[in-house]
């Protein structure tokens, strides 16, 4: 990172920008091009390793792409703010991020409605809230799990 004093280095406070997050940029191996989709996501933490979870309608380019390659790649950014100085003519921007990669899979059957009830916990939804079961079987879940993560803060104050 060419920045280090803007680097995030403990894992904990990367989990909570994590959190802060709402999407999850992956980025999969396509033949001329990397292919990048944004998607929602959730996160369970444990021993100090992340994994991530997605979910999606049952066909679509980027199964095909994790069926020939499952290494990819993810971003993740919150806490924009434009700074502006006009005296000096600046802008800058506050930001939060995290970029890692992984290996991801498909999620079987057995492990679908908790996966999903993971996803779910990640967004503010009233307590009483259940999503509907049955679209569980045409539902295809991923889970990534995290073999490097690294996160970057700028925050005018920090500077």
């Amino acid at each position: 990172m060419r920045r280090s004093d803007r680097e995030i280095k403990d894992f904990d406070d990367i989990v909570r920008v994590i959190k802060k997050c709402d999407v999850c940029r992956l980025a999969l191996h396509d033949e001329e091009y990397p292919y990048i989709l944004p998607l929602n996501f959730g996160m369970y933490v444990s021993n100090k390793e992340i994994t991530l979870y997605f979910h999606g309608a049952d066909e679509g380019k980027k199964y095909e792409l994790i069926r020939n390659n499952n290494k990819v790649s993810f971003e993740m950014d919150c806490s924009h703010r434009l700074i502006t100085d006009k005296s000096k003519g600046s802008c800058t921007m506050e930001f939060e991020s995290v970029i890692g990669n992984g290996v991801i899979e498909f999620v079987d059957e057995e492990e679908k409605t908790q996966a999903l009830d993971i996803l779910m916990s990640h967004y503010p939804v009233d307590k009483d809230f259940e999503f509907d079961k049955s679209v569980v079987p045409r539902t295809v879940v991923l889970k990534l799990s995290v073999s490097n993560v690294t996160g970057k803060r700028r925050m005018k104050a920090n500077d």
